[in-house]
């Protein structure tokens, strides 16, 4: 426990070393119902799904979508295409639980709705450029190598994750040559620090790292000695709730009083109650969690804690 509540205290002494602040991605109240092409085995419990439609939005490396399962279970994934290609939309999923688990036995024919997408982890600048990737995280950082790459800028991927077996999408990566590291867990005997994520980092280069939480604190930390230029990440999950203090929601309208454990977050409690409450990031940054108090300002319920009056 007291390493989990260190990693957390990392977090929120970083916070402000983030590159630019991300500005509220704006809400996409579109449904979008498209159709299951095909699943793809891409590694160990990865598979890719297209997904096909008419007329579907464009969007930039580092989107995801709300993909909205036949049971009604509703998750994001990033998408992992490419953006020119309007003709359909890829995700990669592992299978991690129960949605993971149905999105691996989606059948080709299947009808899925998909809202967005929304751009919370945006790619900008002109390089160069490190990106880290841990496993499942290459799938946003992956048009974004291609992206650089057509520019012509100068970048450099390390991708780990804890064995080849377990990492999607390296044959699309082979052609990049010595652009690309692969540092598997199981080549090495070890997770890799921070430290050694950064040893391919140009001079003021931009960061951009996706993986598990340990991981991106570690190159978080370890980037406060170099000379990156800016650093932007996401994360798989929001991070853990530790040693929360309880609090109180009030429903203005409705006069509904909720109590939010500790250990929980005030956007879980909220959609017991009104499960049409809408969120996509669940880290705080997307913008879509916030919502309107009495006194005219607004809480993030997916990450912020403490008292409020809520306009609902």
């Amino acid at each position: 426990m007291s390493t989990l509540v260190g990693v957390v205290g990392v977090y929120r002494r970083l916070a402000q070393f983030s590159g630019k602040r991300r500005p509220p991605v704006r809400a996409v109240d579109r449904d979008l119902p498209l159709v299951v092409e095909s699943v793809r085995a891409e590694a160990d419990d990865v598979v890719s799904v297209r997904l096909t439609g008419p007329d579907l939005p464009g969007w930039r490396p580092g989107a995801h979508v709300d993909l909205v399962l036949p049971s009604g279970l509703t998750r994001q994934y990033s998408l992992c295409g490419d953006p020119g290609d309007r003709s359909h939309y890829r995700i990669a999923v592992r299978r991690v639980g129960v949605a993971s688990a149905e999105v691996h036995a989606l059948a080709p024919g299947t009808r899925v709705t998909v809202r967005g997408p929304r751009t919370a982890f945006p790619f900008v600048g002109g390089g160069p450029f490190l990106f880290v990737a841990g496993g499942i995280g290459i799938t946003p950082i992956l048009p974004m190598v291609h992206r650089a790459a057509a520019m012509g800028a100068d970048w450099r991927l390390v991708y780990t994750g804890r064995s080849r077996a377990s990492m999607p999408f390296l044959d699309e990566l082979a052609g990049y040559g010595g652009r690309v590291r692969i540092r598997p867990d199981s080549e090495y005997g070890m997770p890799a620090s921070g430290a050694e994520l950064l040893e391919d980092l140009p001079e003021g280069a931009s960061v951009y790292c996706c993986g598990p939480a340990p991981m991106i604190t570690g190159v978080r930390v370890d980037l406060a000695l170099t000379t990156a230029k800016a650093v932007h990440f996401e994360r798989f999950a929001p991070p853990p709730i530790v040693a929360g203090e309880p609090f109180r929601l009030v429903l203005r309208r409705s006069g509904r009083v909720l109590e939010v454990p500790g250990d929980r977050s005030a956007l879980d409690v909220l959609r017991e109650v009104r499960p049409e409450t809408p969120y996509s990031c669940r880290q705080g940054f997307c913008g879509t969690c916030a919502v309107p108090t009495a006194d005219g300002g607004s809480v993030r319920i997916c990450v912020d804690r403490g008292s409020a009056v809520l306009d609902l």
